[in-house]
């Protein structure tokens, strides 16, 4: 019997809120958030969501490297922002999340 190669993910939950946007401590703007969380396999979880911010600074932070989202419970998280093409005025961008995310068991489901 063939095993499938294709890893399975399995959804642990939503995390949503407000937070600010910085990069190398220069504070970029107010943002909120709302990430999903999965493990892909015992004891490694990813994030990927939506950040909002207002469109100019969404716009200064996209393409920059070592963004962390400070979020009001002080959990803070490096992201980079996702996808070829970003317009300008957009208010919404997708993000993965790259560290600072909580352990699979500490998830609200």
């Amino acid at each position: 019997m063939k095993r499938s190669s294709r890893a399975s993910m399995r959804h642990l939950g939503v995390l949503r809120g407000d937070g600010t946007l910085r990069c190398h401590d220069v504070v970029l703007g107010s943002a909120r958030y709302e990430i999903d969380g999965y493990c892909t396999r015992p004891g490694e979880v990813i994030g990927s969501g939506e950040i909002c911010m207002a469109p100019a600074e969404l716009a200064t932070a996209v393409g920059r490297r070592d963004l962390e989202l400070t979020t009001e419970d002080g959990r803070v998280l490096a992201l980079r922002f996702s996808g070829s093409r970003f317009d300008s005025r957009a208010s919404t961008a997708h993000a993965d999340i790259l560290a600072g995310l909580p352990a699979e068991d500490e998830w609200r489901r």
